[in-house]
């Protein structure tokens, strides 16, 4: 069963702002870097429990991590029933765990809905 993915909306920001950075380096590296991203999506939405854990933020909150595959930025993401909550797009090397005050009860979506009750 592939789960549905719903990106937070400061990792939406995120994803767009490396997007941006990276066709400014080179026209055409943005189309890859979603495209990876893409692939991690895809593989988060088919085995959502596969990538690692994030340590030291307790069994009561299982963050995972997802690479990005050729990318230094990896997918932070809650499995719920239902759905999967990406926290962040998190750069590999910048502010570590900087996404943490994401982590706790799914918030509203733009409709002002919980995914809980979806």
């Amino acid at each position: 069963m592939t789960r549905a993915i719903r990106f937070e909306a400061e990792a939406s920001e995120e994803l767009a702002d490396a997007a941006t950075w990276y066709e400014q380096q080179r026209p055409g590296l943005s189309d890859r870097f979603l495209g990876a991203v893409e692939a991690s999506v895809a593989r988060i939405g088919a085995w959502p429990e596969a990538a690692p854990l994030a340590a030291g933020l307790g069994d009561d909150q299982p963050v995972r991590l997802a690479p990005v595959r050729r990318f230094p930025y990896r997918l932070v993401y809650l499995v719920h029933e239902d759905v999967v909550r990406v926290l962040a797009v998190a750069h590999n090397r910048r502010k570590p765990r900087y996404w943490q005050d994401r982590v706790g009860p799914s918030r509203p979506d733009e409709q002002g809905r919980d995914p809980a009750d979806r």
